[in-house]
């Protein structure tokens, strides 16, 4: 299977953060989601993969290519979108593309057109006049205008309202329908996750915790619940995330420690968001 993005043992040192030795592939094709809490890491390796900083070590490949070596042929073929708009607030819709298509070799003004027009953007409006979803949507039809094969995106549906965010979805899993697009969808929003993404990863404090397809995720991990007696020190060390109330205890442990449970210890399967929430509360229990 080609791969759109492989990266292999990724390091950046930052004085108080650093990537470790972090690997991931993302599959021609396919959507991958970018998970974890603020300061994980996720920006760092975004900015990483498009050469805005310098990598400490490691490698990183688009389309099979160095992604330093190679930069200028491999931005040809791809298109970002941030989490907020970097065009000219007085510039109209249609003199953003006047103003971008220079850069590409592969630009489309019909694909363009076609875009904003089933995005129903109103291209005599200037940019400080639309909406955030429809700010989104001409993020995506620039990124998407000159035919790139793999999309990066930076929390692209923060703030937007459900209608607006569903749009948008429809619209990344419409753009990636051929088989040859992939997308590396980084958000705090993992529902949206849930509905479209492929493959997850989750990064934590600079250390990847998880990568690989999203329904291996939800079935490699458990939700277990019970009374405080029933928390004996070997399963203390198996879960993650342990939480302990008047009630009882609740944590995240491996779907294959299932086996060894009390029968009177309940499981529950953890949504993207809950085994987010117990791996920020810590890795393992410690005394």
């Amino acid at each position: 299977m080609n791969n759109a993005i492989e990266i292999k043992k990724l390091c950046k040192k930052y004085k108080d953060f650093s990537l470790n030795n972090i690997s991931l592939n993302l599959p021609m094709g396919y959507i991958m989601g970018f998970v974890g809490q603020n300061g994980a890491g996720k920006t760092t390796t975004i900015r990483l993969i498009l050469n805005m900083i310098r990598r400490d070590g490691g490698e990183i490949k688009i389309f099979g290519l160095d992604n330093v070596q190679d930069e200028q042929k491999i931005k040809q073929d791809i298109g970002v979108v941030f989490d907020d708009v970097y065009f000219v607030d007085s510039w109209k819709v249609w003199e953003v593309e006047k103003a971008i298509k220079g850069f590409y070799s592969n630009w489309s003004s019909k694909l363009f057109n076609r875009y904003t027009s089933d995005f129903n953007l109103p291209m005599d409006k200037k940019i400080r006049e639309l909406s955030r979803g429809m700010k989104m949507k001409l993020m995506l039809a620039v990124a998407m205008s000159h035919e790139a094969k793999l999309l990066i995106l930076d929390e692209p549906t923060s703030g937007l309202d459900p209608v607006a965010r569903d749009e948008l979805l429809e619209i990344l899993a419409k753009y990636i329908s051929d088989g040859q697009k992939s997308i590396l969808f980084s958000t705090h929003i993992t529902s949206d996750l849930e509905k479209i993404a492929d493959y997850i990863t989750i990064i934590d404090h600079g250390n990847i915790f998880y990568s690989g397809t999203k329904d291996d995720l939800l079935d490699s991990f458990c939700i277990i619940k019970g009374d405080m007696k029933d928390l004996s020190d070997s399963l203390k060390e198996k879960i993650i995330g342990l939480t302990t109330n008047i009630v009882g205890f609740a944590g995240l442990i491996p779907s294959s420690e299932i086996k060894y449970l009390p029968p009177q210890i309940i499981t529950d399967t953890p949504s993207i968001d809950e085994i987010l929430v117990f791996i920020s509360k810590g890795e393992r229990y410690n005394e």
